[in-house]
């Protein structure tokens, strides 16, 4: 029977005279290869390592296109942009949190859907962090943790460039100005920083600049909600 300590998977150890001359550069070596270790798992974890959120990730996935504006669909495609939008599939686990935020989108007067299945699919039991079940704009937030989610979270799981003058290709324009409301009061500042919170309206409505622009009336939420 062969000695273990000297076959291929375990090559013999270094004469004695040279382990002065290897431990140096094994040492480099073990550095390096930490620091490695310490940016991959960053880049992966994300800033939820740091402050145990995800709503600062990067949302940058979203099209700058016009509506309509439909759900992902496919499960890769769906896992992708959970992904994308530091979210994960959480069918099936215990909740710590489980609330709703009903968001709407208004061109010109005229509401834009705002699609089921948004980060859901009931056939391959997937369901992200923020998802949609149906075209109610009521957006759910459950999580195993008590986390902080967005609005950019959500647009960008939807697909959707959001940002403080664009929904989509639209906005930025005199003949389409982006206004905001969050339970009834205007947003300033970037909507995709908006957290989304339990039973609260977010209307993001274009309409031309200097047009009285106005949030539509504030849903009605079912009884089973409240």
């Amino acid at each position: 029977m062969s000695d273990p300590a000297r076959t291929a998977d375990h090559p013999e150890a270094p004469p004695v005279a040279h382990r002065h001359a290897v431990l140096p550069i094994l040492l480099s070596l073990g550095v390096v290869a930490l620091a490695a270790v310490v940016v991959v798992a960053f880049a992966v974890a994300g800033p939820e390592a740091a402050d145990g959120h995800r709503a600062d990730v990067a949302t940058e996935q979203g099209a700058a296109t016009a509506p309509p504006w439909p759900a992902p669909e496919g499960r890769p495609t769906l896992e992708d942009r959970a992904a994308g939008a530091g979210l994960e599939d959480v069918w099936g686990r215990d909740l710590a949190m489980h609330d709703h935020t009903h968001v709407t989108v208004t061109v010109d007067g005229e509401p834009v859907t705002v699609p089921g299945n948004v980060g859901h699919d009931e056939d391959t039991r997937f369901a992200a962090e923020i998802h949609t079940h149906d075209t109610s704009g009521i957006v759910h937030v459950e999580s195993p943790t008590d986390e902080t989610f967005t609005l950019g979270q959500f647009f960008s799981e939807w697909g959707v460039a959001l940002d403080e003058d664009h929904v989509g290709s639209l906005g930025g324009t005199a003949e389409q100005e982006l206004t905001v409301w969050v339970g009834g009061k205007v947003h300033h500042g970037d909507p995709a920083d908006i957290v989304l919170e339990d039973l609260v309206d977010v209307d993001l409505v274009l309409a031309p600049e200097g047009s009285l622009a106005t949030p539509p009336a504030p849903f009605e939420w079912p009884a089973n909600y409240r």
